[in-house]
């Protein structure tokens, strides 16, 4: 413990920025970026490629799965009360 004044005890607030400091690099100006939009594109049509004769077999194992939820849910439990 020190036997200083309150004073000292008390945050420092700065005080706002007076003048702008200048950059040297140039201001980004931005532009369309219609190369990424094309690769974008081409991704999105070779998952759909790829998953549209998956999809049967995607459904198959969704219905598995909710077919054996059920039942699981239906199945008595071992309780002892």
């Amino acid at each position: 413990m020190s036997g200083g004044s309150d004073e000292e005890d008390e945050s420092v607030i700065p005080e706002p920025a007076k003048k702008v400091v200048r950059s040297v690099t140039p201001a980004y100006r931005g532009r369309p970026d219609t190369e990424m939009t094309t690769i974008g594109i081409a991704y999105f049509l070779g998952l759909v490629i790829i998953l549209i004769p998956l999809l049967p077999f995607i459904v198959v194992v969704w219905l598995i799965s909710k077919i054996t939820g059920y039942f699981a849910r239906k199945a008595p439990t071992d309780r002892v009360p």
